[in-house]
């Protein structure tokens, strides 16, 4: 049995990742699909205090709490910022880091650095009457809709789970400085669908921090695979497994 722990990106909640937990669990794994904090049943402690320390902290604490090891850890999107550095913080409860679709930082870095667009968001959000809130990105004309999201009823689920972003998630820097670290190796899961304008990710690099080469997959789908393709989902990370 492999533990699986599935982190959400910014705005979603644990419940996006629904129709992907009946396809490990049926074969045999754990799976958890925590909700960050001010998401999902968290999502009353959305403050403009929360940030990427604080998410750090929620998946640290998990893993602890639950005393899980041998953990394939996913993060989608933003959380490929979160698992990051909570891998950093207990690699030896790490056997493998999955970014899926995801921002994947060097140490030090902010999600701005990652992916300069953010930049925009984050001084929207400053300038804003609240002064921390970065609002879901809007829905755009099919292909890219929400989050790669274009049919009608899961357009509509989605927008169920789509909370606000506090800005210091975007601010706050990665934490990559424990060598043991590096060694944990790593799979890229890019989905090649409808991607909207300066999103564009950063190139993999054809070998891994602990030397080996670099293990990329595609699914050809939008943004939030775990919504329109979960089964194919489902199916690479069992090879994980």
């Amino acid at each position: 049995m492999s533990t699986y722990l599935l982190v959400h990106g910014a705005w979603h909640s644990g419940e996006c990742w629904q129709r992907v937990v009946p396809s490990l669990a049926s074969a045999g794994h754990r799976v958890l699909t925590p909700s960050l904090t001010g998401y999902g049943d968290k999502a009353h402690l959305l403050s403009p205090e929360v940030g990427l320390d604080t998410h750090v902290d929620d998946i640290v604490e998990l893993i602890i709490e639950e005393d899980l090891t041998e953990v394939t850890l996913v993060g989608h999107s933003y959380a490929g910022l979160v698992i990051s550095s909570a891998a950093n913080r207990v690699p030896d409860r790490i056997a493998r880091l999955v970014y899926l679709d995801a921002m994947v930082p060097e140490d030090g870095e902010s999600a701005a650095d990652v992916l300069p667009v953010t930049q925009a968001l984050i001084d929207l959000a400053v300038k804003s009457a609240s002064g921390w809130r970065v609002p879901p990105l809007p829905e755009l004309p099919p292909p890219s809709g929400l989050f790669g999201v274009t049919d009608p009823a899961d357009v509509a689920w989605l927008r169920t789970m789509l909370s606000d972003q506090p800005v210091r998630c975007l601010q706050q820097p990665v934490r990559l400085d424990n060598p043991a670290v590096h060694a944990i190796p790593r799979t890229h899961i890019h989905c090649t669908v409808g991607k909207p304008d300066g999103f564009d990710r950063r190139p993999v690099p054809a070998v891994q921090p602990n030397g080996a080469p670099a293990q990329v997959w595609e699914l050809a789908t939008g943004h939030d695979c775990m919504v329109t393709m979960p089964d194919e989902l489902a199916e690479l990370l069992l090879k994980l497994g």
